[in-house]
């Protein structure tokens, strides 16, 4: 029994007739007529009663009406979904996202995706430092990642996003809160709240090397792991911090950002591996894209 069949079967069940079915189906009448007398064999039951005027399902024509019903009606699901997987309009995309970019890009991101592609799923991972985000693209985690900084690899396209300036964090009862724009090195003798040290964050050294260029080495030092957790931080009064402009959108109370006069400044990346760029994937890394240049 073929979805053919069926498909044939259930035109003569709804058209009470054979020619009719057989001008609804673009086929010649004597073709149909073999078609349902094929079923009928391989069944071993008549479908329908005929004569020469009517044409009517038998007990087990109605039986099986519902069974054919259900299966063309699974099978054309199907062939819709295979379309909108090949189109890139369903599927499951994972992205995970560096601190610094969870809350500027992130929503904007889940907006844009349930807008234009409800019909893929996507699995979001923020506040994920970036040698887990590596790690996880490796290992077929993550489908894309938005880092700081990534290597070049063999299969792994880098795409750069934009390039952003570092602005100052500072509780918001500091001296130096009201300024329109400040010095790096008016922060020489402040402790630092900053992102966990060495390969645990590309922040972190970056944060120490513009330090330098100031010609200073902020100390103490405070680690926190997340972006949210650092700002809040500051607004404790434990130190200041440098963050990428965009951590601006993360309005907490408590805390001023104030633009650099030094021209300190950080990359944003999506990183993918060509072996997994599903339409799906392909489709959101697009909106991605869009998203962080508007």
């Amino acid at each position: 029994m073929e979805i053919r069949q069926l498909r044939y079967f259930l035109a003569v069940a709804e058209e009470c007739h054979f020619g009719r079915a057989a001008v609804r189906l673009h086929i010649a009448q004597p073709a149909l007529s073999q078609q349902i007398k094929q079923l009928e064999g391989e069944l071993g039951l008549a479908l329908f009663t005929r004569t020469t005027r009517h044409v009517e399902l038998t007990e087990a024509g109605h039986q099986l009406a519902d069974h054919a019903r259900t299966v063309v009606a699974g099978e054309e699901r199907a062939r819709s979904h295979m379309h909108e997987l090949a189109a890139g309009r369903a599927g499951r995309v994972s992205v995970g996202f560096i601190g610094t970019a969870t809350y500027d890009v992130l929503p904007k991101v889940a907006r844009t995706v349930k807008e234009r592609l409800p019909g893929v799923t996507m699995d979001l991972h923020g506040e994920v430092l970036a040698p887990r985000l590596v790690e996880g693209l490796l290992n077929d985690t993550y489908d894309l990642v938005v880092v700081r900084e990534a290597a070049p690899g063999e299969g792994i396209r880098i795409t750069s996003l934009r390039t952003e300036p570092l602005v100052a964090v500072l509780p918001s009862h500091h001296p130096l809160a009201g300024r329109r724009r400040m010095a790096l090195r008016d922060l020489a003798d402040e402790p630092f709240v900053i992102h966990p040290s060495q390969a645990r964050s590309s922040m972190y050294k970056r944060v120490l090397a513009a330090c330098k260029r100031a010609g200073f080495e902020p100390s103490p030092l405070v680690e926190v792991s997340e972006t949210a957790t650092l700002v809040v931080f500051v607004a404790a009064g434990h130190g200041v911090a440098l963050v990428p402009q965009s951590v601006q959108s993360l309005s907490l109370e408590g805390v001023t950002y104030v633009p650099l006069a030094d021209a300190e400044a950080v990359d944003l990346l999506l990183v993918c591996r060509m072996d997994r760029m599903s339409p799906a994937t392909t489709r959101v890394a697009a909106v991605i894209e869009e998203c962080v240049r508007d």
